[in-house]
């Protein structure tokens, strides 16, 4: 059985996305195939995203923001939006979730520590879904 894919997707795939990414990659390992993307790429992750991700021992700098592909959509398992509104395709038989997160765009580390952590919760509960699969 191959492994499950999750697509997580916010507006800029520079804060949000890109830690929920890096939280599953460091709990899940090789034993889920983790893809990011957004509606309207920023040019850059998030510094401020970068930096409280490190505080927790992962690294997301090498990470760059990409461009929400129809295909990427369609050969992910799961699809997880954050806040990308009407620019995320809808695929018929797919696994939903929308994740209401403050958006770290903008804001400084103290403020992207909370949104960090509650990523991190929702990456666990995901992680025991998806466990049956892998």
């Amino acid at each position: 059985m191959s492994k499950p894919s999750v697509l997580f997707v916010c507006v800029h795939n520079a804060g949000r996305s890109q830690m929920a990414a890096g939280w599953l990659r460091h709990l899940a390992g090789d034993t889920v195939e983790v893809r990011s993307a957004g509606s309207a790429p920023a040019e850059a992750v998030n510094p401020a995203a970068v930096q409280a991700m490190a505080e927790v021992g992962i690294d997301i700098t090498g990470q760059t923001p990409r461009k929400l592909a129809w295909e990427t959509a369609e050969s992910s398992d799961v699809i997880i939006t954050m806040g990308c509104g009407d620019a995320c395709p809808v695929f018929p038989g797919k696994r939903y979730e929308d994740w209401k997160l403050e958006d770290p765009a903008g804001r400084g580390v103290e403020a992207v520590r909370p949104i960090r952590d509650e990523i991190r919760t929702r990456v666990e509960h995901l992680l025991t879904e998806l466990a049956p699969a892998t």
